[in-house]
């Protein structure tokens, strides 16, 4: 833990007092979204202290060319970056001709935040003494529509406390924006027009590059008392942005109200040259409805989503407060409505990893996505890998593979890989098997065997080819190799047979050629015309057996462990308990060839195969590798403590469980990692879910029968959670004294629970 400010609440973040310090750590923290766009928690008036200003619109990416200082061949050309959208939130103020900016106050008292999760808002209260004496009391209340996407509302709320006052209102919106992170600093927008209409602005611009048309939309009223003020606004712009003045005379204790809506149309969703038209047809809608109308209907959409995807947990309000933010920001990044969309590792909260599609989708956001919605959201996102299997098979043919050969991007906002480190662009290749295993955990889970026939087997397919191009034969060992590659762990970079990377190759080998077979027997017509498209032939099936059934397994007779990798033993083999704490984080204080040559693991490496492949392994085994490795890990990715809580749970170890679960939970929350300014963790939030269904909730499907193991942490005295299994709802609760399962209709369900059969009727 490195901070400890907000406030535990049970629905709610709460911030009280400001700190300077703590300003862009909120900006993260507070950030809000609504699956289309989403922005950082900027002040809408200006700030002039350090701050890191982002607005960002869901799909619309830059190339950004690649900067490295030696290129080599098969290097991705650039990394995608998510952009730093025009700006539509700002509001400056004036009170008796002097800016309200919170830097410049003399004094700030009653400062407070808060993120309603349950209701969809975020909302910023205090009272300040600007430089020329005046006092005035500021409520700011801001939200992202999920009933109008393109749409977000602020209600700012001014009363002078210790004088009557001239306030002016300049809301804006502005074009001139640049990115925290880029590679040359390159212009990322084109503006090309620029218009204002009464209340009303607009600017019209694209990307550079990919051209993604966009229209910055505002809309602004004036209320005192409450009161529409009829006022007509002055109106500056130029060619990068537009603003409007509103100028009002309020008297001691008054409350002047400035109502803006604003949000983009993009053509990705209306035709290019009809973008303003659509904004106005949208500020018409919401316009129409009015601030609280719209903020109601949040409350309902919001109300919606938590009846299905709550965790309820009683007895530990930091535990539950962690997991509903987790599931909160989840839910404002993907809403399932759109298979062009995916889930980026910060989400809309900022610009680090270029706020593209990792593997993190497939190892473990499916199955929050799979469980809390219908199976549709979940095939979505298998279908979004489908249609990028063109691209994945030009992502091999760069790299010299062959025949169809499938390698799917690390890092994609198009199907193209735009990662731009080599250890990661070449070697970390164990990603082909996680899009791999997404099929099989959602075919497995929603038993809906028709995506696999559609489209799946084709990717299985494409990503069998590239194994077997991608081992080689080891005359010495009589085995198939896998060498220079990177796995889970990436403080282990350019290493031979990675177990991990070795073990979902054979998996995927065998699961491509079993579903190649149920294809056969069940769907003649498709696999008739996959094998025309792909020209599979019988001699490349029985290649791929051989492979399979030759691959070798680093393996340690003196431990009785799969090592993680060739030459593991050759460490030293010092535990992180006899780390200097003052050395943690290892990656912000030692050197990456001090990193490269020591035995500490990110993440769950080797453990990431017994979490996938648990079936395959006896509770010996994970506890003889779980005692192994997990004293090695440091857990400095945002992907560690979700797995290694789920495993210690398994083993029964429900302390050290829980340990991880409140590590994973309130990893940006408390800033475990020290970088929670730079944006929010939101692929691993889906990994703090699983930490409770799959973990302490012990849920498993096996032979095509939903299992549970309950436990329980002692801290807690329950804990609840609903699934969505094949269209059934299926509430679980687990108390101190046992467990509850209850349906919601329909026909009888059988579940087992610690390997009992019970039959379920609503």
């Amino acid at each position: 833990m490195n901070q400890d400010y907000i406030q535990p609440h049970p629905w709610s973040l709460i911030e009280e007092g400001f700190g300077k310090e703590r300003v862009k750590s909120s900006e993260s923290l507070f950030s809000i979204g609504n699956g289309a766009m989403g922005q950082r928690a900027n002040f809408e008036e200006s700030y002039s202290g350090p701050t890191f200003q982002g607005s960002y619109i869901a799909g619309v990416y830059y190339p950004d060319k690649t900067r490295v200082g030696w290129w080599k061949n098969g290097y991705p050309e650039y990394f995608a970056k998510v952009l730093n959208a025009p700006n539509w939130i700002g509001i400056d103020v004036e009170i008796n001709g002097t800016p309200l900016d919170l830097a410049t106050c003399s004094n700030i008292k009653n400062f407070r935040r808060e993120l309603n999760m349950k209701e969809g808002w975020y909302q910023r209260s205090f009272t300040a003494t600007i430089p020329n004496n005046i006092e005035v009391e500021v409520v700011a209340t801001r939200f992202l529509s999920l009933s109008h996407d393109e749409v977000g509302a602020i209600k700012f709320e001014i009363t002078p406390i210790n004088s009557d006052a001239s306030v002016v209102f300049k809301p804006y919106i502005d074009a001139g924006i640049t990115n925290e992170d880029s590679n040359w600093d390159d212009k990322f927008w084109n503006t090309t027009k620029v218009t204002s209409e009464k209340n009303r602005a607009f600017i019209e611009s694209h990307t550079m590059k990919t051209n993604f048309k966009v229209c910055t939309f505002m809309h602004s009223e004036l209320f005192l008392d409450g009161n529409k003020s009829e006022i007509n606004p002055t109106s500056k712009k130029d060619e990068l942005s537009v603003g409007h003045s509103y100028v009002v005379d309020v008297k001691k204790g008054q409350e002047v109200t400035l109502v803006k809506y604003g949000g983009y149309t993009v053509d990705r969703n209306h035709p290019a040259d009809k973008l303003q038209k659509a904004a106005n047809n949208v500020l018409d809608k919401v316009t129409m409805v009015g601030f609280h109308g719209l903020l109601q209907k949040q409350k309902e959409a919001w109300a919606q989503i938590w009846e299905m995807s709550d965790i309820a947990i009683e007895g530990d309000i930091k535990a539950q407060q962690g997991i509903r933010f987790n599931i909160f920001q989840l839910n404002q990044t993907y809403t399932g409505t759109d298979s062009r969309l995916n889930i980026g590792p910060k989400g809309f909260t900022g610009e680090k990893y270029g706020g593209s599609t990792y593997w993190d989708t497939e190892a473990y956001c499916i199955p929050f996505y799979m469980a809390t919605k219908n199976q549709e959201v979940a095939r979505k996102l298998l279908k979004y890998r489908y249609n990028h299997l063109e691209k994945a098979i030009e992502n091999a043919e760069k790299l010299g593979f062959k025949n169809g050969a499938a390698l799917y991007p690390m890092v994609t906002m198009n199907g193209e890989e735009c990662h731009n480190e080599w250890e990661i662009t070449f070697e970390e290749i164990h990603r082909n098997g996680a899009i791999a295993y997404a099929i099989y955990n959602y075919t497995r889970y929603t038993e809906d065997y028709s995506y696999v026939p559609e489209m799946g087997l084709e990717v299985l397919i494409g990503i069998a080819r590239f194994w077997q191009q991608r081992v080689n034969w080891s005359e010495n060992r009589k085995k198939y190799v896998m060498l220079g590659v990177t796995g889970p762990n990436e403080y282990e970079n350019n290493v031979h047979n990675n177990w991990y990377t070795n073990y979902i190759a054979k998996w995927c080998l065998e699961y491509a050629l079993e579903q190649l077979d149920h294809v056969q027997q069940n769907y003649p017509a498709d696999y008739k015309r996959i094998i025309e498209k792909t020209k599979l032939t019988n001699d490349e099936t029985g290649l791929w057996k051989k492979v399979a059934a030759h691959m070798y397994f680093p393996y340690s007779e003196e431990h009785g462990v799969y090592l993680q990798q060739d030459g593991f033993l050759d460490k030293d083999l010092v535990r992180v308990a006899n780390l200097d704490r003052k050395e943690r984080p290892i990656n912000q204080h030692w050197s990456w060839d001090r990193i490269l040559r020591s035995p500490y693991i990110k993440q769950a490496d080797t453990l990431q195969g017994f979490y996938f492949f648990e079936d395959h392994f006896t509770v010996d085994e994970l506890e003889k590798h779980f005692d192994f490795y997990e004293p090695f890990t440091v857990h400095e990715s945002s992907l560690s403590p979700c797995v290694h809580s789920v495993q210690a749970a398994k083993l029964n170890r429900m302390e050290q469980a829980y340990t991880f679960y409140l590590r994973t939970s309130r990893l940006d929350l408390d800033d475990y990692n020290k970088e929670v300014e730079e944006g929010l963790h939101i692929t691993s939030m889906a990994g703090t879910w699983m930490s409770i269904v799959e973990g302490f909730g012990g849920m498993r499907v096996k032979d095509g029968k939903l299992c549970f193991a309950p436990k329980i942490p002692e801290q807690w005295e329950k804990y609840s959670f609903k699934i969505n299994f094949r269209d059934r709802i299926l509430k679980v609760t687990i108390t101190q004294e046992g467990a509850n399962f209850d349906i919601d209709a329909g026909e009888p369900l059988e579940i087992l629970v610690n390997e009992k059969p019970i039959t379920l009727s609503a």
